[in-house]
């Protein structure tokens, strides 16, 4: 990826702080709706591509430990909304975890494997219950899980695979500026919700 590509992935997730339209993931629904969720709302989307490149950073076997867990635990999440069960703060919750997720991108944090899975579990609890409690009436309950289990893990890889490319190259300076921008994003949903 070149630099000009990866100042405009920065610029652009910047902008899109800026649309309060698409700020929330909790829109209608179909038969896909479980795999689309994930894409429809950006705290969702950058959250999960955001684990995805703290994962590669914490290095090691957190680099698919931390992805594991975000959606196993995520499914847990999911299965409690999808069940009606009452989980406070969840919106506050997921951007909370835009907040840590971009500032650990950031300074590139190494935290221990255990603490950075409690974490990444826990911020993944909110993401599952807003996913499960957004399940259509009309949809089965396992598909729709498995659907926003496969998108979360197409976005860690996307941020894996970020992470990995600009650490190969050499410039892991936007890989810590996309963190930034995440941590920023986390602000701006606040005023934007």
């Amino acid at each position: 990826m070149s630099i000009f590509k990866q100042s405009r992935f920065v610029v652009f997730l910047l902008c899109l702080a800026l649309i309060p339209g698409i700020a929330h993931a909790h829109p209608g629904g179909g038969s896909l709706h479980g795999m689309f969720h994930p894409f429809t709302g950006l705290d969702h989307l950058c959250a999960m591509i955001a684990v995805g490149m703290w994962a590669v950073q914490a290095g090691g076997r957190a680099a698919w430990i931390l992805p594991v867990t975000f959606v196993v635990v995520m499914a847990v999440g999911g299965l409690a909304g999808i069940a009606g069960m009452a989980l406070p703060f969840v919106e506050g919750g997921i951007l909370a975890s835009l907040l840590f997720f971009g500032v650990f991108i950031a300074a590139a944090a190494r935290l221990p494997l255990s603490v950075s899975m409690a974490l990444v579990g826990f911020f993944a609890l909110f993401h599952g219950y807003a996913h499960g409690v957004e399940m259509p009436n009309n949809a089965s309950g396992l598909k729709y899980a498995l659907g926003f289990m496969f998108s979360t893990a197409v976005l860690h890889l996307t941020g894996i695979g970020l992470a990995f490319s600009l650490d190969k190259t050499g410039h892991t300076q936007y890989l810590k500026m996309a963190g930034v921008a995440i941590a920023a994003l986390s602000g701006a949903l606040c005023f934007a919700g």
